[in-house]
């Protein structure tokens, strides 16, 4: 930290423009007015200040240490000041002089500081300039995620007037959707007038998967309007990630055989895998998805029916039973994720089926391949509206699943005047009411949207008691939290209304409204009240633990302490906690590490996955596919391998582990199901709250996933995306360039220019990005237009440079 010598400047200046002899009548009258200990204290001071123009380094040092103490000072005038309601005015002139010279010094955080004790932050934006505005923002933004609200929001609105001030775009842009304020993204686009930062702004939201329009105001060109608005709909994502692939050599497709890898096991676990199992056919059409999610071909559902055979996609949907053809044609969207047009045409053929399973999995998989893809004439909705309607159970979960997974995050009302009447439908089945639930809850994600909530409320009064105790409701209390998702304080009326529910499911709604209401936010009170929850001993038929265990994840994941804490804590529940709570840790582990396979949890699942709860054991193998999730990780691989030969008699479990396989090989590799991004600041509400859909459908593993619902794991896809950093130039085309990937390093509050990165190797792009790296140009020939690289970055090209 810099020293802090402004007393000494203070203290020459006031003597510095009288004479001798006035300073020395002046300080007679001074020394009058103070009491002893004043005195005492302002001789101490003064003798600071010559001690600090002393030669010996040492000594400077002690005075210097002890002047720096004054800020403090102030802040605890300060408050006393505020509850004697004295005047502060002059306290506020000596604020503005420190900070003056702590932002001249390299004190950035030091003068953030000060001023959020005295509660003037707006003080900041006069006192940043060229060469400080950088450090304080990065400071004010990492400070945030500590603060309680609403002194947090106020923070961030501080850090990006500044960002805007210098014409720092898309760091005000980052702000601006982590603060969820559409009125700033606005602003951002109207302050810039440069199109090639607004393409790298639109690739921003695109990544962030959010839905958003442009108008003449935000650019005022049709051609480039249309442009800019088919990057936000991410219709160029399906090519990106193909470049990547091609660029990394791993376009052949993947059969489940390559993935199981049975003969590298000794003799008794590869014998039984030849039989044919509907069970296990199942396992394999989860795992042939997966794992050539978005390549666009398989070795199972997209072979080209001129070999020897016709139509052998055909052949391996048959080899499913009942409700399992509807997973297999489903999996076609998988296969084809992204690319809309190649996809609508392939699923077409199942629509013309007299099988309903078919025909409802054509209908998810219509949904799948739309996930995250918005498209002007609205495919998905034309395709699936009219089959909401229908009177077999199973193609209305279809079109209503497929819906909610095409339209997560869009408010589009249209689907919500088609989709909330079926709730309150006395002759809709339950499933059809839950999985409806949950579609409103992705497609209104974080809106607080009242008719939602209200529909979805009166939904769950009128059950009775027999369904309250069925496995889907517990989606519904799902679909009502996905609506505050991240929201804090705005679900507490919502929280009031649900305590007059049927005490059955009166605390599973609590816990679950609580936990996504605080999601992603880190608030250390509400880890504490969950954790409060699951210390309970209750009597058997109480469920809501499970979700109260998730919570702890969900609200303790928005950084890195947080996770490290909330990992121990879980240890301690595992320990200590009752059966149910033992079978939700792995689960809420998984979430933590998600697609991040930290070593100490990987341990803890393994030694789980062996637990004599079968439950406990399947969780913690589904959640070592989540924590490896397209990481391709040997060492978990091989765990799982193992798992297999050893639960090769028990269905259930080995169905699980196959899941695992299939998750840690996901998209060979090239994907993700990390929510943040954005150098980890940034959380996409759509693909958390398919995660936590997920989650929460495995808390009761035997009656939903190993049951008639396993298809409720393509709600993964919402999480699914590239790790990848791939360079393009302003046309757009991608253009390899040198960069060094490494572990990032927090240089919060250090001065100068630090290191972002350490241990880096240097690639040419595209290159992949693991959790916790960080990507920095090797070359000056170009700039990036993002701060960050991440996901697609313009580059343009630099002006100074000159060749070697």
């Amino acid at each position: 930290m810099a020293p802090d010598p402004n007393r000494t400047a203070g203290a020459g200046a006031s003597s510095s423009g009288t004479t001798k002899d006035d300073a020395g009548k002046k300080k007679k009258a001074e020394s009058d007015d103070l009491s002893d200990e004043d005195l005492a204290l302002k001789q101490q001071l003064e003798l600071y200040v010559e001690r600090v123009q002393d030669s010996d380094p040492g000594l400077q040092k002690v005075a210097l240490e002890s002047m720096r103490n004054l800020a403090g000072e102030i802040a605890q005038e300060y408050a006393k000041r505020q509850t004697d309601e004295s005047p502060i005015d002059e306290l506020m002139e000596l604020v503005q002089q420190i900070v003056a010279f702590h932002m001249k010094h390299n004190a950035e955080p030091e003068a953030v500081d000060l001023l959020m004790e005295v509660e003037d932050l707006d003080m900041l934006v006069e006192h940043v300039d060229k060469t400080n505005f950088r450090r304080t923002c990065i400071y004010l933004t990492s400070s945030a995620r500590y603060l309680p609200g609403p002194d947090d929001m106020l923070v961030l609105d501080i850090a990006y007037l500044i960002y805007l001030k210098f014409e720092e775009y898309p760091n005000a842009l980052q702000i601006a959707l982590f603060l969820d304020n559409m009125q700033y993204v606005r602003q951002v686009f109207t302050s810039c007038d440069d199109l090639q930062r607004k393409k790298q702004f639109c690739y921003m939201l695109g990544r962030h998967k959010i839905t958003f329009e442009l108008d003449e105001e935000m650019v005022a060109d049709d051609e480039d309007r249309e442009l800019l608005q088919e990057i936000i709909n991410n219709s160029k994502l399906s090519e990106g990630y193909l470049t990547l692939a091609r660029d990394i050599e791993v376009m052949e497709p993947k059969s489940p055989e390559d993935i199981y890898k049975a003969h590298l096991l000794d003799g008794r676990a590869s014998a039984g895998a030849s039989v044919d199992s509907a069970r296990q056919n199942l396992a394999a059409t989860f795992v042939n998805a997966f794992v050539n999610a978005g390549f666009g071909q398989d070795k199972l559902m997209t072979v080209p029916s001129d070999s020897s055979n016709s139509g052998s996609s055909g052949n391996w949907l048959f080899k499913n039973k009942e409700h399992g053809k509807t997973s297999a044609a489903a999996s076609l969207g998988m296969i084809l994720l992204w690319d809309v047009d190649s996809g609508l045409a392939q699923i077409d053929k199942y629509f013309h089926s007299n099988d309903n399973h078919v025909i409802a999995g054509a209908l998810l998989g219509v949904g799948i391949v739309n996930c995250g893809i918005k498209n002007d004439c609205d495919p998905a909705m034309a395709l699936l509206g009219d089959y909401t309607e229908k009177e077999d159970s199973s193609i209305r979960i279809g079109a209503i699943m497929g819906l909610g997974i095409a339209y997560a995050g869009s408010q589009n009302e249209q689907l919500r005047d088609k989709l909330a009447p079926i709730l309150n439908d006395a002759k809709a089945s339950l499933n059809v009411i839950a999985f409806t639930a949950i579609s409103l809850g992705l497609i209104y994600v974080g809106s607080c949207n009242e008719e939602v909530a209200q529909a979805i409320i009166f939904a769950l009064m009128d059950r009775s008691e027999s369904e309250l105790g069925e496995p889907l409701t517990r989606l519904l209390p799902l679909g009502l939290g996905l609506l505050y998702l991240g929201k804090q304080e705005s679900v507490e009326a919502t929280a009031e209304v649900s305590k007059t529910f049927n005490e059955k499911i009166r605390k599973y709604c609590d816990m679950t409204l609580l936990s996504c209401a605080y999601a992603g936010t880190g608030n250390v009170l509400k880890v504490q009240n969950l954790l409060g929850h699951c210390s309970q001993h209750l009597e058997k038929g109480e469920t809501h633990q499970g979700p109260a265990v998730l919570g702890i994840a969900m609200v303790a994941m928005a950084e890195e302490l947080g996770v490290e804490m909330a990992i121990r804590s879980l240890e301690h529940l595992l320990q200590y906690g009752e059966q149910n709570i033992r079978r939700a840790v792995p689960l809420a582990l998984g979430l933590l590490c998600i697609s991040n396979p930290k070593v100490n949890v990987m341990d803890t699942l393994s030694r789980l996955s062996h637990d004599t709860d079968s439950e406990v054991a399947m969780a913690a193998v589904i959640s070592l596919g989540l924590i490896g999730a397209g990481t391709n990780n040997a060492r978990i691989a091989g765990m799982l391998r193992n798992l297999s030969s050893y639960y090769y008699k028990d269905t259930s479990l080995l169905f699980c582990v196959r899941i695992a396989q299939g998750l840690v090989h996901l998209g060979k590799g090239l994907l993700t199901l990390n929510p943040y991004h954005s150098d980890r600041l940034l959380l996409s509400p759509t693909a958390l709250a398919g995660l936590i859909t997920v989650l929460h459908a495995c808390l009761d593993m035997k009656a939903i996933i190993l049951g008639k619902y396993h298809y409720v794991l393509y709600f993964i896809v919402l999480a699914m995306q590239p790790r990848m950093l791939l360079t393009v130039d302003e046309n757009l085309k991608p253009l390899s360039v040198p960069v060094r990937v490494g572990q990032a390093v927090d240089v919060v509050g250090q001065a100068g220019r630090p290191k972002t990165i350490t241990g880096f190797q240097t690639h040419s792009t595209p290159v992949l990005l693991a959790a916790g790296d960080r990507a920095e140009l090797a070359t000056e020939k170009y700039i990036p237009i993002s701060p960050i690289l991440e996901g697609f970055v313009i580059l343009k090209e630099n002006p100074d440079y000159r060749e070697e």
